[in-house]
Order: structure tokens, then sequence, then C-alpha cells
């Protein structure tokens, strides 16, 4: 369960998102996260650590730039955890595109009706 604790901080699941699109620089992240949340440098520094050790992102050097980037064996752990209960959801997600397919396709008979109420004119 510990890759649950790591998605629970608020901080740490905003810094995946900033990584999502692509790599990002820790200054960048660390400017965009301090604005957000009002913590130090040091503080955001921490979270990247707990996500790196923990297999959500990974760093690379580029000269004095640390580069960071979303890991997937974090997510794919979250994915392996959760998709042991998508039978649950699954069917009822299925059942509800079928709905959704079959009204576009089927034209709707009920005549649309005027509302009464306090500005409606009675004819």
């Amino acid at each position: 369960m510990q890759i649950f604790e790591v998605l629970a901080d608020p901080v740490r699941r905003r810094i995946l998102e900033l990584l999502a699109p692509g790599e990002m620089a820790s200054g960048e992240v660390v400017e965009v996260i301090g604005a957000e949340f009002g913590i130090t440098q040091a503080a955001v520094s921490q979270h990247l650590k707990v996500l790196r050790e923990s297999g959500f992102a990974t760093v690379r050097a580029e000269a004095q730039r640390r580069l960071y980037s979303v890991d997937v064996a974090g997510l794919r752990a979250v994915d392996a955890w959760i998709g042991r209960f998508r039978n649950f959801w699954e069917p009822k997600l299925d059942a509800l595109a079928t709905e959704i397919a079959r009204g576009k396709r089927e034209p709707r008979n009920a005549p649309i009706t005027k509302r009464g109420g306090k500005r409606a004119r009675v004819r």
C-alpha cells in the first residue's frame, strides 16, 4: 500500500500532473509548486525524492540541471492494484456506452411539450 501513501499527498500528485506532459527541470517544478503550495525549495526537493524512490519519477542530469519525468513503473503498480476491481465497474460502463449509442441511433418519438410556469402564457 506504500504506493497510495505516496499518492495521498496533494503536492506529490500535483508534481506528477506537472510531469505528465514530459520532462521538467527541478527548478521549474520548484517554482510552480512553491507558488501553488507555499513551500520551500527544500520541501519540493524532498517530495521529488519520495517520487523518485517510490518509482513514480525518474531524474537525469543535463549539465547543471536535473530533469524529472514520470516513471511508468509506479503508475503500473497503481493500475495493477486497481485492475483487481475493474470487473465491478466495467460491465456498468459497457452498459452505459450501449445505452448512449442506442440513444444516438433511435429518434425520439415523444413530442416536445412546453413547460408551464409563472411566465408561461396560456393559449
